[in-house]
């Protein structure tokens, strides 16, 4: 975001949202929802960018006389998604965080299930 936007927004900001700028826990969360915008964003482009290089290498030779499928076998037609696609996959990491697939209390409720599945098990037989 430019400088003169920037500034603009936290005027805006300032003026309208006084009472939670001083709020942890609201900046906290409006840095969480800026990080996820930029994802969202990195991954719109990533998406559109990808989409005009596949058409573009299935049209490169349209005016010739129709389509040609043979450049969707090309490695350079994938390259660009592959390389980039190990950048958003590290973007997305850093907003998300490292525990994606376990989440916070991941092993809490793993130990609670555990728990009370022996706890089922024991009153089975009594």
């Amino acid at each position: 975001m430019g400088r003169f936007r920037r500034n603009m927004y936290e005027d805006y900001t300032s003026q309208h949202f006084a009472e939670y700028t001083n709020d942890e826990n609201y900046n906290a969360a409006y840095r969480k929802v800026k990080k996820l915008k930029g994802f969202y964003s990195h991954l719109k482009v990533y998406i559109i960018i990808n989409i005009i290089i596949i058409v573009s290498s299935i049209t490169r030779d349209s005016f010739k006389g129709g389509l040609d499928f043979s450049g969707l076998t090309e490695w350079h037609t994938y390259s660009t998604a592959f390389f980039w696609g190990i950048g958003l996959l590290a973007h997305g990491l850093s907003v998300f965080g490292s525990n994606i697939f376990f989440g916070q209390d991941w092993e809490k409720r793993k130990i609670q299930k555990y728990m009370e599945k022996e706890a089922a098990n024991k009153n089975k037989w009594e």
